[in-house]
């Protein structure tokens, strides 16, 4: 019994650390990352949700930001999926 009197505060610790709320989109404050030449051909199949800023204006969710920055039509993305 005295190993879970000590295991558990970091246990407390550990376990709120990855509590965390997920976001409605993009947050302001997270800088945009441009897409650089050459693209990307060949991506991980992770799935970390990035608002992607299209040449013509417009935004799209992507998986991931190599999924992104590998269509040529995107500029550049945040983290976070597009808010509908």
């Amino acid at each position: 019994m005295r190993f879970f009197r000590y295991l558990m505060p970091g246990l407390v610790v550990l376990l709120s650390a990855c509590a965390t709320t997920p976001s409605d989109g993009p947050s302001m404050a997270t800088a945009a990352q441009a897409c650089e030449e050459p693209r990307p051909q060949v991506c991980t199949m992770d799935y970390r949700p990035v608002c992607a800023r299209l040449a013509d204006g417009g935004v799209k969710t992507y998986s991931n930001g190599c999924s992104a920055c590998s269509d040529a039509a995107v500029s550049s993305w945040t983290e976070g999926a597009c808010p509908e």
